[in-house]
Parts: structure tokens; sequence; C-alpha cells
């Protein structure tokens, strides 16, 4: 098949203009849409306090003067600079952008805040309740009206309006707390009111009061969801529960734990799993009030089911030529009342336990890591099973205590090999 190419020749003067305008047309439309591109690139992708934002803002308008974004980034750089013209220069700027995007709620929201900065307050109230009729259903519209209010000491609207936006939004929730709780001078009155009936927002608030160490607020806002509430917003919960275990508030942490079901059985003033029957955690992370056992080289930690003074099994722990000063890898942290006074009972077993510091088992503050008291060395040599009995008092403002497995100090270089048993760890308040 023979293709043919046909060339046409614009011979006739008029033909030839025709083209000709045709194709600069062409040229034209294109640089102007690389041109608004660029410009609207450059815009969108300039913060406003980039030692060049200015150069870029002018550059950007020259490129794409008729695109709102370049507008706003002039406006923006205006706003930044604070020289003594800058809020009238920012307003102009602003009530460019909205004349070329009337429908986009952004540009009126930058405009509210540009005219309360130039203290034309009649005009913010407009432009923020044009921003609201354009967006009605938008978090963060409600969220600057409310703040707008709050600055203008218009309490009831912006507190109708904060409301809102911690209703309907989760990432301005915290921040709404924050500025209310602030605002009111820490009145949970206030702060409770806002945050209605809804259970995402009573589950922020209880997370709000566990992050201002308020444990005893975060648990009792807790306690008003249903149970289908709790286990809607248990990854909220287990945020709560972390962050009171991790400011060392135990008893309310305890509680979040248990709901949770996380350590269902964990109890404030009790041993969990004192008779090892429950399988311990192999990532103590992971592990709240329960056993935890790290690893530590030439220490072997296991339960045992062989040797056991109650129930199924014991907890081992054999030594290997260990020569540490310090053991502490057995520890188990348990909740407790301040001032009372409690006795931990536990039966222990060993054989050939051989070193000149050998284990002993200590009971901390777990507020400030203070020894409460220490268990007598346990015997070296071999010996049956032997009740051991502590008592002690808790400290003032105690939330819990620590068992924890050490030994005596007996050099830097002092090995211990053999083995022992514990089993039946109980914990009686007097």
């Amino acid at each position: 098949m023979t293709e043919q190419i046909k060339i046409v020749e614009v011979k006739n003067w008029k033909g030839r203009l025709l083209l000709a305008a045709v194709v600069l047309t062409a040229l034209l439309f294109a640089w102007y849409a690389v041109s608004w591109q660029l410009g609207n690139m450059l815009a969108a992708l300039t913060p406003p306090n980039d030692p060049n934002a200015r150069a870029i803002a002018e550059f950007s308008s020259s490129l794409s003067p008729h695109d709102p974004i370049t507008g706003w980034l002039r406006g923006r750089v205006e706003k930044e600079s604070f020289s003594p013209d800058s809020f009238a220069k920012t307003v102009r700027e602003f009530e460019q952008t909205v004349r070329l995007a009337p429908y986009d709620y952004r540009y009126w929201l930058e405009l509210g805040r540009a005219y309360e900065q130039a203290e034309h307050f009649e005009q913010a109230d407009l432009a923020f309740q044009q921003a609201l009729k354009l967006a009605p259903n938008y978090s963060n519209v409600h969220w600057q009206l409310g703040n707008y209010y709050l600055r203008q000491s218009r309490e009831a609207e912006a507190f109708a309006e904060l409301a809102k936006a911690a209703e309907t939004s989760a990432v301005y929730r915290e921040q709404v707390f924050s500025v209310v709780w602030e605002y009111y001078e820490k009145d949970k009155t206030k702060l409770e009111q806002l945050a209605s009936d809804r259970a995402d927002v009573r589950a922020g608030l209880a997370k709000f009061y566990a992050a201002k160490e308020l444990p005893q607020d975060s648990l009792r806002i807790w306690n008003t969801l249903s149970e289908e509430d709790k286990q809607r917003n248990q990854d909220v919960a287990r945020l709560i529960a972390q962050a009171l275990y991790d400011k060392r508030f135990y008893r309310s942490s305890i509680e979040f734990v248990r709901q949770l079901g996380i350590e269902p059985q964990v109890q404030t003033g009790a041993v969990e799993n004192g008779g090892f029957e429950a399988p311990i955690s192999a990532e103590p992370k992971d592990v709240f009030f329960g056993w935890k056992i790290s690893k530590k080289e030439k220490i072997d930690v296991n339960t045992d089911p062989t040797k056991k003074k109650e129930g199924a099994k014991s907890l081992r722990v054999n030594f290997s030529g260990f020569a540490g000063v310090e053991i502490k890898n057995i520890t188990q942290i348990v909740a407790v009342e301040p001032n009372r006074k409690y006795r931990l009972s536990f039966w222990l077993r060993t054989e050939n336990l051989k070193s000149a510091g050998t284990p002993t088992l200590e009971i901390v503050n777990a507020t400030d890591e203070k020894i409460i008291t220490t268990s007598p060395a346990f015997p070296v040599g071999t010996s049956d099973w032997t009740p051991v009995a502590l008592d002690f008092t808790t400290p003032d403002r105690a939330e819990a205590v620590v068992l924890r497995f050490d030994r005596v100090y007996c050099g830097d270089n002092c090995p211990i090999s053999g083995a022992f048993w514990v089993d039946d760890f109980k914990l009686e308040a007097e």
C-alpha cells in the first residue's frame, strides 16, 4: 500500500493570515496555561514564612494575576511582615482574593482574620459568617469562628461554635478542650458542659483529663459511657490507660486496664497471677500489672510444673554463673492505697544455690523508686518450701509498689549458681 502525503499550500494571503492567527492563538493559549499552572504551583508550595516568599508571591502573581491562590500568598506574606501598613495591605489582598474566588470558604476565613487584625470587627463578623454560610458543616470554620468570638468576649456564641468543632472533629477536639480549659481557668463544669453527651467527645474529654494529670476525673468521665460506647472507644481507653500508667497514676490506670480486658483479673491491693498459673507474656512492654520478665544472660526464668507449692506451677529462676551486680529482671507493679499496712507473703524453695550474694525480694515505692523493705537473703544450698512474709506500710501518696528480685551486693564480679523457686504470692491489707 502506498501512502500519500498531501501538502496543503496556502497561496492566498488571507489564508496565510488566518493560519498565522490560529498558530499565534495556540501559542498564546499554551503560554497562558503553562504560566498559570506555574504561578499556581509556586504559590501553593511556598510557605508564607519562607525568606523568599515575597519575591515568589510577586513572580507567581505576574504569571497568574487572576489566580486567587497567588493573591492568598501575597496576603499571607503581608500578614507575616508586621509592618505598620501591613494590616491594610493584608486586607486589600484578601479582599481581592475573595473577589476572584467568592465561593471558597477558606479565603473568607482569611479575610475575617485580616479584618479582625485591622480592628474592622463589623466586617470581620460578615466575613466569618460568609465562611460559615459556605461551609456550615466544616469543623475548622466552627473552630475559627469560636476563637474569634472568644477573643471578642462573646462567650455564649464562642461556646456554641467550639462545641460544634469538638463534636464533629477529633482533630480539633483536644484544641477546643485546651482553649476552654485555659479561658475558664480550669473550670471543669464549663468544660464538661461543652463535651455534650456524645460518647466519642466524652471519651476524648477523659483522655484530656488524663493528659492534665487528673486521673480521678478521667475515670469519672469514662464511667459515664455505656458498655457499648466503651467498646466503641477502646482505642482511646488504651491511650488513657497508658498515659495514666506512664504518669504513675496506677490506681486509675488499673481500672482502664481491667475494663479493656487487657488484664481482666487485676485488682488494687492484690498480686496478679501470684501462683504463676496463667501464662506470662514474653513481651514485658505489653504488660501493665502482671509479671514482667526480661531476658538476662546466664539467668533462665520459666514456670515449672514439676515443682510447686500450690496449684499446678511455680516460677523457677536458674543461675549459670551470673556475676552481675543486680538482677531486677523479674518485676510486678501492684496498685496499693497510701498510708496502708500490708503483708506480702510467698513460698520459697532453693536448690544448690551458691553465692556470697544470694537473691532477695524488694518492695519498692513505684512513685519514687525508693525501697520500702527487703526480704532476708535467700538461703544458700538446698531447702524445701519455706514461707516468707514481709510487713510494710505504704508511703504518703503511694500509688503502687514494685515487687522485684535483686541480690545482696557482694562485689562487682560475684558469681551465683543454682536455682530458686517461688510460688503463691499474696498481698493482704491489715
